[in-house]
């Protein structure tokens, strides 16, 4: 078998058992599932999982990366509709998901996150500081073309902006979770960010 068909069959392999653990973690949550349960939904040995990942956590990451990739597309394609019209369809794609109640997934990353966030305070999580920073200087960047295209006008720095999207989202995420939709409003707080963010990137329509 030659590498390159080698390297793919791993990858592979790799996605059926972070398909196979996002199955069980929906079942039973980020904090409830075991090793052992991904090894049994994926029908391979433990000696085939630890050849691919290090602990749970190795694999909750990896699959938060996939998921991950999905908001970076969000704001690295150009020319598929307007600066503007691509950041409302993100916001409502995030929308989307704090809604839904069947997505029992983001469940999963509201406890990952929290527990992170409880550790951190003893000692810092690598990934969790790279994700960030990752999205930070998409959303970043995103703007800046946006307003190097004369499609922004901002009145605050990129940065700031991006920092506020994602602390915003974040902190609607756990508190809808924590505290249920009928309690944080969410429709009208989507509604307030969009009017907030309109009236700091000034965009052209």
């Amino acid at each position: 078998m030659s590498p390159k068909v080698n390297n793919q069959y791993k990858r592979n392999k790799e996605l059926e058992i972070l398909q196979s653990a996002k199955n069980v973690f929906i079942k039973k949550g980020y904090l409830k599932a075991t090793m052992q349960d991904i090894i049994v939904e994926a029908g391979i040995s433990r000696g085939a999982i630890y050849s691919y990942f290090n602990n749970i956590e190795h694999i909750f990451e990896e699959l938060l990366k996939l998921e991950d990739e999905k908001d970076i597309i969000y704001f690295e394609r150009e020319g598929v509709s307007s600066f503007w019209d691509q950041l409302i369809d993100w916001i409502r794609l995030q929308q989307r998901n704090i809604l839904s109640t069947n997505n029992k997934f983001l469940l999963c990353k509201t406890e990952f996150f929290l527990t992170k966030y409880h550790e951190s305070k003893k000692t810092s999580n690598p990934y969790v500081i790279k994700r960030y920073e990752r999205l930070v200087s998409s959303i970043t960047n995103f703007i800046d073309r946006g307003i190097e295209k004369k499609e922004f006008y901002s009145h605050k720095s990129s940065k700031a902006v991006a920092l506020y999207i994602i602390s915003f989202f974040d902190g609607l995420m756990l508190d809808t979770f924590n505290l249920g939709m009928e309690v944080t409003e969410v429709n009208d707080q989507i509604d307030v960010v969009i009017f907030t963010l309109e009236n700091i990137l000034c965009p052209i329509k």
